[in-house]
C-alpha cells in the first residue's frame, strides 16, 4: 500500500491516490468525511477551519460500497480558493502584476527559506503553500481509508491529547480504548482530565490574546494488533521505527517515543521490560506494558502506545526577526492566518497517520489482493499464535 497527495493549501483541491488496497473491502465515504470533520475541530483552531467544508469526493477504485483492486482517488475541495482564485490560478501572468504579492520574508521554524533555497523560489508562497498543516487534510483522508480496514479486521485506534502547553493530563493507565475515545471525543481540546482540560484551555486563550501560539504531546492507541506484525531481519521492517518515522513527517512534530519511551532511560532493566504471561484464553501476553505493544520491530499483541510531540506552530501574529531575502534587510516575518494551538487537531492527524503504517504492515505481511481472504489469513493466525 502506498498513497500520493497533491494540491496547495489555498488551491483548488487537494487529491488523494492511494495504490494497493485489497479489492472486495467495504468502503463507506461518510466514514472519511466522519474523520476530516474531527481533524477541522479542537479549541484554538483559526478561521480557516470555519470556511472550509471538508467533505471528501471519491473519483475512481470504488463501486457500490466495495474497493475496486485499482486505485483510489479521493479529492478534497479547497472552498477558501475562490478568494484565492488570481493568486494561485495556474494560468501565467505579467512579472510586474500585482495580484502575485511576492513573499520574500521567511518566517523562523517554517519551510519558507529551506525550500527557496532547494528549490530558487524567489516568491516564498510558492513553499508555504504546499508545506502548509492543509495538506494533513488528505492524509487524514487515506488514513481513514485505512482505518476502515483495520476496523473490518477487529483493530481500532484513537487518538487524543496528553500535553499542551506545559499542561498535563491525569487519566488511569487501565482505560479502554472505549473509554479514551467516548471521553476525548467529549472534550474541546481531545484529553482525557477534566481538570486539565480548563487549564489547557485558559493557556490556549492566553496564547491567542499574546498573538503567541503554544504546542503539546499527543497519544495513540491501538487495540486488536495481532503479535508479529513487522520483522526483526532488516532496519526498515521494524514496524515501531516505520510508525516513529510516520509521526515525525506530520507537520510541525519534533519528536515521537513508543511505551514509556525516554523513561526508560532513568529506570532499571526489571523495571522497564514486560514480563511474559500466558492463559488459556488470551494465550501469550505481557503483565505489563511499558514497551508499548513493541519488541523487536514486532508487535506483542499488547495495545500499541505511541506518543508524538507537537512544536507551537511558527506562524506567529507578533512575528519573529527574520530576514527579507530581496533587500537582505532585517525584517520582521511575515503574517500568514494561522490557529493558536493545533494540537487537539494533530491528535487526529496523528491517529491516521499511525493507521496507515498498521494497515500497510498488515497488507504486506497476508495475503492482501482480496478483502476476504486478507481477513480469513488473519483470523487463522490469531488462532495459531494463541495456540503455539
Amino acid at each position: 500500500m502506498r498513497y500520493l497527495t497533491a494540491g496547495e493549501s489555498h488551491g483548488k483541491q487537494l487529491t488523494t491516490i492511494i495504490e494497493g488496497l485489497p479489492a472486495r473491502m467495504p468502503f463507506v465515504k461518510d466514514t472519511i468525511n466522519e474523520s476530516l470533520i474531527r481533524r477541522q475541530g479542537g479549541y484554538g483552531r483559526g478561521r480557516r477551519m470555519q470556511i472550509e467544508k471538508d467533505l471528501i469526493e471519491v473519483t475512481g477504485g470504488v463501486r457500490h460500497g466495495y474497493t475496486l483492486g485499482s486505485p483510489v482517488s479521493l479529492v478534497l475541495h479547497n472552498d477558501d480558493f475562490t478568494h484565492w482564485r488570481n493568486i494561485m490560478g495556474e494560468d501565467p501572468i505579467p512579472d510586474d502584476e500585482e495580484v502575485r504579492r511576492t513573499i520574500s520574508r521567511p518566517r523562523p521554524g517554517h519551510a519558507d527559506l529551506n525550500g527557496a533555497l532547494k528549490y530558487g523560489h524567489r516568491d516564498m508562497r510558492n513553499v508555504l503553500e504546499r508545506s502548509s498543516a492543509r495538506e494533513t487534510a488528505a492524509r487524514v483522508a487515506a488514513g481513514s481509508v485505512a482505518k476502515q480496514l483495520l476496523a473490518s479486521l477487529g483493530i481500532n485506534i484513537i487518538g487524543y491529547v496528553n500535553t499542551i502547553g506545559g499542561i498535563t493530563a491525569k487519566y488511569d493507565a487501565g482505560m479502554s480504548l472505549q473509554e479514551r475515545q467516548e471521553q476525548s471525543e467529549e472534550s474541546p481540546v481531545r484529553t482525557l482530565d477534566k481538570e486539565a482540560e480548563q487549564s489547557m484551555m485558559e493557556a490556549i486563550d492566553t496564547a491567542k490574546k499574546e498573538g503567541d501560539s503554544i504546542g503539546g504531546v499527543v497519544e495513540v492507541m491501538v487495540e486488536g494488533m495481532p503479535a508479529g506484525v513487522g520483522s526483526y531481519v532488516h532496519y526498515d521492517r521494524k514496524l515501531d521505527a516505520r510508525i516513529g518515522g510516520s509521526i515525525m513527517s506530520i507537520n510541525a512534530f519534533k519528536g515521537a517515543e513508543v511505551g514509556i519511551g525516554f523513561e526508560a532511560a532513568n529506570l532499571n532493566g526489571s523495571e522497564v521490560h514486560d514480563e511474559i504471561a500466558w492463559s488459556e484464553e488470551k494465550g501469550y501476553y505481557r503483565k505489563t506494558n511499558n514497551l508499548g505493544g513493541f519488541e523487536g520491530g514486532m508487535t506483542t499483541g499488547m495495545p500499541i502506545i505511541v506518543k508524538g510531540v507537537m512544536k507551537p506552530i511558527p506562524t506567529l501574529y507578533k512575528p519573529l526577526q527574520s530576514v527579507d531575502i530581496d533587500s537582505k534587510e532585517p525584517f520582521k516575518a511575515s503574517i500568514e492566518r494561522s490557529d493558536s494551538c493545533a494540537v487537539p487537531a494533530a491528535a487526529i492527524v496523528m491517529e491516521h497517520v499511525v493507521a496507515w503504517e498498521l494497515a500497510k504492515a498488515i497488507t504486506e505481511q497476508f495475503p492482501s489482493d482480496q478483502f476476504p481472504k486478507l481477513k480469513e489469513s488473519i483470523d487463522q493466525y490469531r488462532e495459531e499464535i494463541r495456540c503455539f
